[in-house]
């Protein structure tokens, strides 16, 4: 079982989000509201890859991202990015991010593109 921590500020995207992505086989879906939660979650262990937004208020998706890299245990986690703003691309993955999806998204095609971008491909 992979356990995926989705992270948006946005209720309704999260719920979006953990219903398309919950129902893939061998997928744990949890959900975070920002990046202060993320960041917690992250810490307590069992965590193995990240969904996040970039844009949220207090602890945004790029100063998470930094705040996982700097932690020891987490330097490797694979984090990828969703963003309505894609000409952000560039400047992502050069904070260390995996791979970075597009909003607005399919429901019904995120989690096969998620899969691919982690390689979590049964």
């Amino acid at each position: 079982m992979k356990t995926l921590l989705v992270v948006d500020d946005d209720p309704d995207v999260l719920e979006v989000l953990s219903l398309s992505l919950g129902f893939r086989d061998g997928w744990l879906v949890e959900t975070a509201g920002g990046g202060e939660e993320a960041l917690r979650r992250c810490l307590t262990g069992g965590v193995d890859a990240v969904l996040l937004d970039v844009e949220m208020p207090g602890l945004d998706g790029r100063r998470t991202l930094r705040a996982l890299r700097e932690a020891a245990q987490l330097g490797a986690l694979p984090v990828v990015f969703i963003t309505a703003a894609p000409d952000l691309e560039s400047e992502l993955r050069e904070l260390g991010a995996l791979a970075v999806l597009s909003k607005p998204f399919d429901p019904l095609r995120i989690a096969d593109d998620l899969a691919l971008v982690l390689d979590w491909v049964a």
